[in-house]
């Protein structure tokens, strides 16, 4: 009888491990890419006033820009 509960307890705790355990650890991946995703920044074009992310924007003279037509207008 005891032996019957110990393997009942065994068999719980790994479905528990298995489908519980793994669903933290990618609630936590989502959080981190959502985190990563929201560090990039927006700065504003010198020029026209645009907003445009820093990795796609253009620098030119330390100065950010949305297009390759604002560096050569700001030129």
């Amino acid at each position: 009888m005891i032996l019957k509960l110990l393997l009942v307890g065994a068999v719980i705790y790994v479905v528990y491990t298995l489908f519980f355990k793994q669903k933290k650890s990618f609630d936590t991946q989502k959080k981190e890419s959502h985190k990563e995703e929201a560090v990039n920044e927006l700065i504003e074009c010198p020029t026209c006033g645009v907003y445009v992310e820093v990795e796609e924007a253009i620098l030119s003279g330390s100065k950010y820009y949305c297009s390759s037509e604002c560096v050569t207008k700001a030129s």
